[in-house]
């Protein structure tokens, strides 16, 4: 049990060791509360969040080349690497956006009930890349 915890603990302490400092700029509609739920849970996560409101989504999602099936809410860039987070995507699933260079973005299409500002994570979630393959599951 005690190796467990320990293995647990080091997996938690490397995702945030990852995400520390990361900056992510977030673009989200002025009325939505779940986009604020998200960037808190990005944050909780030590990324660096920088949320601007804005009503025009369409035509940002568009120039940041997010395909149209796989919309959500809000839009995330990666700052230093022009990654695309869209949607309610958690932050074990950028970490592994980040480590991969070759993935221009993921997505968790539409409103998931089951994901970070929507609701609890219960281990069903899945994360797709930008040619809808599945990306990660959490």
């Amino acid at each position: 049990m005690k190796l467990w915890l320990a293995a647990a603990a080091l997996a938690a302490a490397s995702s945030f060791a990852q995400a520390a400092g990361t900056a992510i700029t977030v673009y989200q509609d002025p009325n939505c509360g779940c986009c604020t739920g998200w960037v808190e849970h990005m944050r909780e996560s030590g990324f660096d969040v920088t949320a601007i409101k804005t009503a025009d989504m369409a035509s940002i999602k568009q120039k940041l080349g997010v395909p149209s099936q796989l919309g959500s809410c809000h839009t995330g860039v990666v700052d230093a690497t022009g990654q695309i987070i869209e949607g309610h995507v958690p932050a074990n699933a950028v970490n592994k956006l980040l480590a991969d260079s070759s993935v221009k973005g993921v997505s968790a299409p539409g409103m998931p009930l089951n994901a970070p500002g929507m609701g609890e994570l219960d281990g069903n979630l899945v994360t797709v890349d930008f040619n809808g393959k599945p990306f990660s599951r959490d």
